[in-house]
């Protein structure tokens, strides 16, 4: 299914970074999980399969540390324990671990000129750390240059709220809202709300997880390209 676009905008968690997986391995290690970094890419993506279909919102994680941690082999009597140590441990600032592909694909976006921002769920702190794991910034710098770098806890208004989109739409006004692809890996916060914004969204869904889905889906970035 083809995506026509005029400029993007990106989710941060799960597109173009993911909690750090060289912290929860060892974290989970003793609990029988295994410390695979591509294994923990993986979790991530199925805990968050999983947390859409129960339809939680943004401060309902269980369903996520109970996959996630299934799915990097936890025990199945400490399954419960591993998730609640989990939810103790990824915090906001854990969301730093630079997705390597994403990385390569940013730079050849900017390279054709394709305009670019981040809308975020987060807690005030996305903005610097997309810029620490050298991601990206806000206008020109070291990074890949953004528009617009939105944190609903700076702004007042979280996803699935169409409202946050808002406030990076004024960054963008030479577009039609339909010609602006909005990159989550929600289907609830990030579907449900780009949809509702009258943009166009698109899952970050690198292990088909959503398969037979109405909505467009993508394996990486560079699908974009």
């Amino acid at each position: 299914m083809r995506i026509d676009y005029d400029a993007i905008l990106f989710d941060a968690g799960g597109v173009l970074v993911l909690p750090d997986p060289t912290v929860l391995a060892p974290l989970l290690e003793p609990y029988g999980g295994e410390t695979s970094v591509e294994l923990h890419r993986r979790a991530h993506y199925a805990a968050m399969a999983a947390k859409s279909r129960e339809q939680a919102l943004e401060t309902d994680w269980d369903a996520y540390n109970v996959t996630y941690v299934r799915t990097v082999g936890v025990r199945d009597d400490l399954v419960h324990h591993a998730a609640e140590v989990l939810d103790h441990t990824r915090t906001a600032h854990l969301w730093r671990w630079p997705i390597p592909e994403t990385l390569s694909a940013l730079s050849a976006l900017a390279d054709r000129g394709v305009p670019m921002g981040v809308v975020s769920n987060a807690s005030g702190q996305v903005e610097a750390a997309l810029a620490l794991a050298e991601v990206c910034q806000a206008g020109e710098g070291a990074c890949t240059a953004m528009r617009v770098v939105v944190d609903s806890h700076v702004v007042g208004v979280a996803k699935p709220d169409p409202r946050i989109f808002d406030f990076a739409l004024p960054h963008f006004d030479e577009f039609e809202r339909d010609r602006i692809v909005y990159v989550g890996d929600s289907v609830v916060m990030d579907v449900g709300g780009a949809a509702a914004a009258g943009l166009t969204p698109v899952l970050i869904d690198p292990y088909d997880d959503h398969d037979g889905a109405d909505f467009h889906r993508i394996k990486t970035v560079a699908d974009l390209l």
